[in-house]
């Protein structure tokens, strides 16, 4: 692959590479599609890379015992993934899965680490792009924790609606077992919710899809929990 046609003129962060570094980076770099449904990398799998979506859109989350599962984000294009790896495990401590076709960079994570500490403009920039992730980890404790059931997944639905995900139709990507573990409750209660939010003229329904009417009343309700 060709790293400064692809990875450094999407993202932000690479603008501040010299040539020298982006050709380092390059070397270090694989670029792989991954089809619709398909596995991204496993939680507790080895990790040795930091992978950067080019295109595509990308679900992870924390597999929980044999059989539950919690989402945690979607990642689209811009985003990395595994980013918290650089600087602990050496482990995925989440997976990931393309719920979409994606071409996705893999990124050799001591050759980022090491530009990020001959580069401080790169390293503060790279480390703001990923700082949402936390704030995201943070709400979904906070889900987790106080609020009840409509209150969790108004939250969720706020989440997957907003404007950073306009442009991907996301919910004709989600099943609606997917929304439930996004709000850690069961896809009946899901359903359920979704049909007392559409009765109320929070949302209209057409097919997966999911149209928001009123959304600041879907605010008072996550606020509310």
């Amino acid at each position: 692959m060709e790293f400064e046609n692809d990875c450094s003129k999407i993202s932000t962060c690479f603008r501040y590479l010299n040539q020298q570094q982006l050709a380092f980076i390059d070397s270090k770099t694989t670029q792989l599609t991954y089809l619709r449904g398909e596995n991204v990398f496993k939680q507790g799998a080895f990790a040795p890379y930091i992978l950067y979506i080019i295109d595509g859109l990308v679900k992870t989350y924390l597999q929980i015992g044999n059989h539950k599962q919690l989402n945690i984000s979607l990642g689209k294009t811009g985003d990395f993934l595994a980013f918290s790896t650089i600087f602990s495990e050496n482990m995925y401590n989440y997976s990931a899965i393309s719920l979409k076709d994606s071409t996705i960079c893999m990124i050799d994570k001591e050759a980022l680490k090491y530009l990020m500490l001959q580069n401080p403009d790169f390293a503060m920039h790279i480390a703001s792009k990923n700082g949402r992730n936390e704030m995201q980890l943070l709400e979904i404790i906070k889900n987790i924790s106080y609020k009840q059931m409509r209150g969790k997944l108004a939250s969720s639905l706020l989440y997957l609606s907003s404007e950073e995900f306009h442009e991907h139709a996301i919910f004709q990507y989600l099943t609606r077992q997917d929304i439930a573990d996004f709000a850690s409750i069961s896809t009946e209660s899901t359903i359920k919710f979704i049909k007392e939010f559409e009765k109320e003229g929070i949302l209209s329904l057409d097919g997966k899809n999911i149209i928001f009417n009123n959304k600041e009343l879907l605010l008072e309700i996550s606020k509310k929990g």
